[in-house]
């Protein structure tokens, strides 16, 4: 049974992998490697600890958030449009990841 999490994230991450097909960045015919596309994920990164850096001033593009808040969901958007691209079950991954660290021993 697909939980609530599940379904609400494969809408947002089928959205948005729409969104950036139709943007022209997974262009019919064209692999995309998927080293490129982890890399990207790690700028997404770089930028949070860049925004940390400099005080985390309001995002200029979306200045309701933070800097910070705005590249981490950046990364977010990143990994959704990868799991959506190569099939990856990313929320399921999460749910189960999150069930088992809390059989983990303390700071473990």
């Amino acid at each position: 049974m697909v939980s609530q999490f599940e379904k609400e994230w494969l809408e947002m991450q089928d959205y948005i992998h729409g969104g950036n097909k139709t943007r022209g960045f997974w262009e019919e015919g064209v692999n995309r490697n998927q080293g490129e596309c982890i890399a990207l994920m790690h700028s997404e990164l770089s930028e949070v600890l860049e925004a940390i850096r400099s005080g985390n001033p309001p995002d200029p593009k979306v200045p309701t958030y933070s800097s910070v808040e705005v590249e981490l969901a950046d990364t977010v958007i990143r990994i959704m449009d990868f799991a959506a691209a190569f099939g990856y079950a990313v929320a399921g991954a999460i749910l189960e990841k999150v069930k088992y660290n809390k059989t983990r021993p303390y700071k473990h």
